[in-house]
């Protein structure tokens, strides 16, 4: 943003404050993943699988959160099982994300929907046919469907559209046929999936699809042959390798994968969509001016400068930026100072932030959000230099971000505040 810009900012204008409504983070992409068991994920998780970048997130969709806290319909770090908590365990869609988070750009953000039932058919997700297959299942697979309200494809879209108010949906991973090995129209049953989700989501016609092979050497081994025949069906289709991927969970039959091998294989599909995406998966370009005629030029809710690991037990807080800081609930101290200034929230009232209080050499910013996410919170000098760029993730109602003074010099600012598309700018004095 050009110098002459801020300098109108803090010395015409006075006090300036942005109003945009609310609209989904171009930075936070989104993708939707199903299938059967080997989606569902069985390798055991292992205490390195623990520890997740809070860049990636995932929206649980199952009724059931009682293995890890997660609630359907809200985003949480994506710590495993990311599917349901029926026998779920890392799959991999886990280290997909991961990979996407490690090799993107740090502003963007992943998020994954996951919805997938073991043994099940192409049919369950049959939007108009998923009824009939689900009746004549044995009841272990109707307890699993029923995670998903008794209709696994309406599930997903729904969570989807959901999503689709917070980010953007980039594309699609799935990991299925199985069952499906000796039906020949599989390929076309699954393009007819695909075809419905795209209209159900109102997407474009370049959301690409990638579907991953079964174990080659496994009793399920000729599926492969219609995974092949896939990308035949349309040109967003892609096949993710299973080469080299032989030792299989011990299951009798040698359809599931190892530990590792899930591990290996969502880096492949990641590999594979930041192929396939290029370009569309660098970050954004911020909000224009004519939008926001005092919004600092950033990316939407930038994310963190450096990936920080979060332990399970740990929430969904992540470390971003040179400057400490971390979330809290806690009242603030009655004797600390505050800056004068006037709170006034986003139009429609997703983010609101209150008076920013001194406390020692601590930065206390006090926000109120009306939904669980990301929340960037940027500092920019008269000159409209970046002094501070702290990314969090915050849960419904009140939170506080901290910034460290430290390498801060006394003067006045602009602190630009940022959820989403819904920005609050407010002048801060630093030399009180």
């Amino acid at each position: 943003m050009k110098v002459s810009h801020f300098v109108s900012l803090f010395f015409g204008l006075g006090l300036a404050v942005s109003t945009i409504s609310a609209a989904p983070d171009p930075n936070f992409h989104i993708y939707l993943a199903f299938g059967q068991s080997n989606m569902e994920g069985q390798g055991d998780i292992g205490s390195q699988d623990k520890n997740v970048d809070a860049r990636f997130q995932v929206l649980w969709a199952a009724n059931n959160g009682s293995c890890s806290g997660k609630t359907k319909g809200k985003w949480a770090t994506a710590v495993p099982p990311l599917a349901h908590c029926q026998g779920a365990k890392l799959g991999p869609t886990d280290y997909f994300g991961r990979t996407m988070v490690e090799k993107t750009d740090p502003q963007i953000k992943v998020g994954v929907i996951v919805v997938a039932v073991a043994g099940c058919s192409i049919q369950l997700f049959d939007k108009n046919g998923y009824a009939n297959y689900a009746r004549s299942q044995q009841s272990w697979m109707t307890q699993r469907i029923n995670d998903y309200g008794g209709n696994p494809y309406g599930r997903l879209i729904e969570m989807a559209k959901a999503a689709q108010a917070d980010g953007v949906i980039k594309g699609i991973i799935f990991h299925q046929g199985e069952t499906d090995a000796g039906d020949g129209n599989w390929p076309s049953k699954v393009k007819g999936v695909y075809d419905n989700i795209i209209k159900d989501l109102g997407l474009g016609n370049d959301i690409p699809f990638l579907a991953g092979e079964v174990l080659r050497s496994g009793s399920s081994a000729g599926a492969n042959n219609n995974i092949a025949k896939l990308p035949q069906q349309s040109k967003n289709f892609y096949v993710v390798s299973s080469q080299g991927f032989n030792q299989a969970l011990g299951d009798g039959q040698n359809v599931h994968f190892t530990s590792q091998e899930y591990r290996d294989f969502g880096k492949r599909y990641a590999e594979k969509m930041i192929e396939v995406l290029g370009d569309k998966i660098k970050p954004a370009a911020s909000a224009t001016e004519s939008s926001s005629s005092v919004a600092p030029a950033s990316s939407s809710a930038a994310a963190p400068k450096s990936s920080a690991a979060v332990p399970a037990s740990s929430g969904s807080v992540a470390s971003s930026s040179s400057h400490s800081h971390h979330r809290s609930s806690n009242s603030h101290n009655p004797g600390s100072s505050a800056t004068e200034g006037v709170v006034i929230p986003n139009a429609t009232h997703a983010l609101s932030v209150g008076k920013i209080v001194f406390d020692g050499n601590i930065l206390q910013v006090p926000l109120t959000v009306a939904r669980n996410g990301f929340v960037n919170v940027r500092l920019y000098s008269v000159l409209g230099n970046e002094v501070a760029n702290i990314t969090d993730v915050v849960n419904t109602g009140t939170n506080s971000v901290q910034i460290s003074r430290k390498n801060i010099p006394s003067g006045v600012y602009m602190m630009s505040v940022q959820m989403g598309s819904s920005h609050v700018t407010k002048r801060i004095d630093l030399s009180r």
